[in-house]
């Protein structure tokens, strides 16, 4: 099971457009704090926001799409 959610984990991941997936990692893989993650790439903090809630939300339409339910 845990193999199977890290490879859908992995495609969704390639999937991104780069900056998305950066900023997915730098929050959730590295734990920055979203005010670091703005500055880094000369943004607002709700632009940020915006783009975690985003990604979270295609990440759980593609887990579903596999047949990963958590």
């Amino acid at each position: 099971d845990s193999l199977d959610i890290q490879k859908a984990i992995s495609r969704f991941l390639k999937s991104l457009k780069t900056q998305n997936r950066i900023i997915f990692m730098q929050r959730y893989w590295y734990m920055m704090p979203i005010k670091a993650i703005a500055a880094e790439h000369s943004s607002t903090e709700s632009r940020i926001k915006m783009i975690l809630l985003r990604t979270r939300s295609e990440l759980k339409e593609h887990l579903i799409k596999e047949g990963i339910t958590l």
